[in-house]
């Protein structure tokens, strides 16, 4: 069976990683710590620009990203074969179920950091 590795990444008032160490704590940050952190933050870059471009905006914002990195079975290599976002976001004006679907589509696809990996993120969004 292939070792598996798990990553989280929590972002409430500073990113952490599982075990609680600040972003500044260079020496404890994996590089899969910072792509986990780097996904947090384009997803949500990216859903504070498409609701800016729509008149909203976001007003809070807090987020945890977990990874499992093992064996792909499509080459054997090991990867990111599951990541996970959980998104708790507040946006200035409350949109409409269609709209709020549409934005949160845009949000995800429109991530450069997401678009450019081989495994695709699972979101769970919570707009309050």
């Amino acid at each position: 069976m292939a070792r598996e590795f798990r990553y989280t990444v929590d972002l409430v008032d500073t990113l952490r990683t599982e075990d609680g160490t600040p972003l500044g704590d260079t020496i404890s940050w994996t590089p899969e710590h910072l792509l986990l952190a780097a996904l947090v933050r384009c997803s949500l870059k990216s859903l504070d620009h498409h609701a800016r471009r729509a008149g909203n905006a976001l007003t809070s914002q807090r987020a945890t990203a977990r990874a499992l990195f093992t064996k792909r079975e499509s080459d054997g290599r090991y990867a990111a074969t599951e990541i996970d976002l959980e998104l708790a976001v507040e946006l200035r004006t409350q949109p409409g179920d269609d709209e709020l679907r549409d934005l949160l589509a845009k949000a995800e696809r429109d991530c450069f950091i997401g678009a450019s990996l081989t495994v695709k993120p699972r979101y769970d969004w919570s707009v309050l």
